[in-house]
């Protein structure tokens, strides 16, 4: 059982790791923008990842390499969609609107600004203390 593992399912799942990988690489290059970049970074890389990773521990003779990959895998599934959320976050609060093709939508919801800002002021909560204001609204600062 464990040839037919190591034979088989374990060169096809690195095979497919090494292709989502590529295929995020692509992504990277090929898409037009920031948001569907960071997304073609964020699914296929972790995916490709988490695919290669199953493919070492099938192939691994020892239960602490096994452990060691799966901590691995986890910590790779928790970081990069967590990163990837806090760079769509950030990028949205800097005023990156995502491009919207006109066949994909017919009306521009009400809450979605029809002029980008060039600037949007980003305050955390440390510059509210130094101000001295702790529930002051960003845009009344001087």
């Amino acid at each position: 059982m464990v040839d037919v593992l190591q034979t088989f399912v374990a060169p096809v799942l690195l095979l497919a790791g090494c292709f989502f990988c590529f295929a995020g690489g692509v992504g990277i290059l090929r898409f037009p923008e920031f948001f569907t970049r960071m997304h073609a970074a964020g699914v296929s890389d972790t995916l490709g990842a988490g695919l290669v990773l199953v493919a070492l521990m099938l192939f691994s003779m020892s239960f602490a390499e096994v452990i060691k990959l799966a901590l691995i895998m986890a910590f790779i599934l928790i970081t990069s969609p967590t990163s990837s959320h806090a760079l769509a976050k950030v990028a949205v609060r800097a005023g990156v609107l995502p491009v919207v093709t006109p066949e994909v939508v017919t009306e521009v919801p009400p809450e979605v600004p029809s002029e980008v800002p060039s600037e949007v002021p980003i305050e955390t909560a440390m510059d509210k203390k130094a101000r001295g204001d702790e529930g002051g609204d960003a845009s009344k600062s001087t």
